[in-house]
């Protein structure tokens, strides 16, 4: 139960905020007719909303810290539910195989609106799989990681502009002028950490666009690439409809096999490394991990699949400029892999779809929408620190034969 000292706490929050909202909510200067409205209803319900929040507030923080206490006292901490879901194939093969009939129904069961948001989600979630190796495996904070996505969205454009080269042939290409931009990145920061590569790396991803909207013989400018072609199948004359769920079970497979790869690396030699660089970059380089390669490696490998992300994103939205490769996106690409979960792939994954989806779903809210995400972000990262799937800390343990004397 609560105390009244918090009771107390909470009236002088709602009392304190009435006071601050009061010029904006009570008072309405009409300018035309030259009268002053008082609505004093609105005060009544400000403070009821405020002390609610706030009565919830402390209420939300005293089961957190009782959690925390709990857990805190238990000599063998409870497993999360992905763990015993990841261990216990019984129960993983039904929940991935109801996962995979949903994924692939989703043309047929919802409209060509939601489909396409869908796809949109998968792209980011392909692309935060790519930046999720640099901060969320090998610790590396780069803000500008959107750098990379223009890459391979300009590439397809460029050269299918001027070569005419399809989406096939592109794709990969797309894919190794990201690796290669990426080793470019990493050759000069390797000195650098923490602020000062988020510094460097916001730089580099301004340089980029500022080329792309600048240079107008190469790039075309602000006005941006039109009519790039969508991927074709086989030489089939597809519909606008029918493109669109090519594109969306494509993103799919492109999905399932970037996260089959980026596991494969999570649990690979290179995988541990980064690992390693991320807890302690000089008890790393001093156990003889080459801290060079390292780092480079994971510039690389993240900025590939941004390469790709962004050839598959020119072919869906048909049309890019460099307004669509801004400092925001490369935030909102580090939101995913912070609210997923630092190195956790199931958690980038499905906070990916939750980013994407949760605005579009937030319509009816009209213009407090982006206020209510912010404020569901804020609640997040206060009560899920680790995010929605925390990465979980492997051990290993190594077990000798009894040997029996006699």
């Amino acid at each position: 139960m609560f105390s009244f000292i918090e009771i107390k706490k909470s009236l002088l929050t709602s009392i304190w905020f009435m006071f601050l909202t009061f010029p904006i909510m009570v008072i309405r200067v009409n300018t035309i007719y030259k009268t002053v409205e008082w609505r004093w209803s609105r005060m009544f319900w400000v403070g009821a909303a405020a002390f609610f929040l706030s009565f919830l507030w402390r209420y939300l923080m005293r089961r957190r810290e009782a959690s925390v206490h709990k857990a805190e006292s238990e000599t063998e901490p409870k497993k999360p539910f992905w763990v015993h879901l990841r261990e216990d194939p019984r129960i993983a093969r039904p929940v991935l195989g109801l996962m995979a009939i949903f994924f692939l129904s989703i043309p047929l069961l919802f409209s060509w609106h939601k489909m396409t948001i869908m796809t949109n989600a998968l792209i980011y979630a392909v692309i935060a799989l790519g930046l999720n190796i640099v901060v969320g495996l090998a610790g590396l904070l780069d803000l500008g990681y959107v750098a990379f996505f223009a890459v391979g969205a300009y590439s397809y454009a460029l050269l299918n502009y001027h070569f005419g080269i399809g989406f096939w042939m592109a794709l990969p290409i797309g894919g190794a002028l990201g690796t290669f931009f990426g080793i470019l990145l990493g050759f000069p920061v390797l000195r650098l950490r923490g602020d000062y590569l988020a510094i460097v790396t916001l730089g580099f991803g301004e340089i980029i666009r500022l080329v792309l909207e600048n240079w107008n013989e190469f790039s075309f400018g602000p006005s941006g690439i039109d009519n790039i072609p969508p991927p074709g199948l086989f030489g089939l004359d597809l519909t606008l409809k029918q493109t669109h769920v090519f594109i969306y079970y494509l993103m799919v497979a492109l999905t399932l096999f970037t996260i089959a790869v980026v596991r494969r690396l999570k649990d690979s030699r290179m995988g541990r490394a980064w690992i390693a660089l991320r807890e302690d970059e000089v008890a790393c380089q001093a156990m003889g991990i080459d801290k060079t390669r390292t780092k480079l490696s994971a510039f690389a490998l993240g900025a590939t699949w941004a390469g790709m992300g962004g050839v598959v994103f020119a072919a869906k939205q048909k049309f890019i400029n460099p307004y669509s490769f801004t400092i925001w996106e490369s935030i909102l690409i580090l939101c995913i892999v912070v609210l997923g979960g630092m190195g956790s792939i199931a958690g980038v994954v499905i906070a990916a779809i939750l980013l994407i989806i949760l605005p579009e779903s937030l319509k009816v809210f009209s213009d407090y929408r982006w206020l209510v995400f912010g404020a569901v972000l804020v609640m997040m990262m206060i009560f899920r620190p680790g995010g929605i799937v925390s990465d979980t800390r492997r051990a290993y343990e190594l077990k000798t034969p009894d040997r029996k004397l006699g």
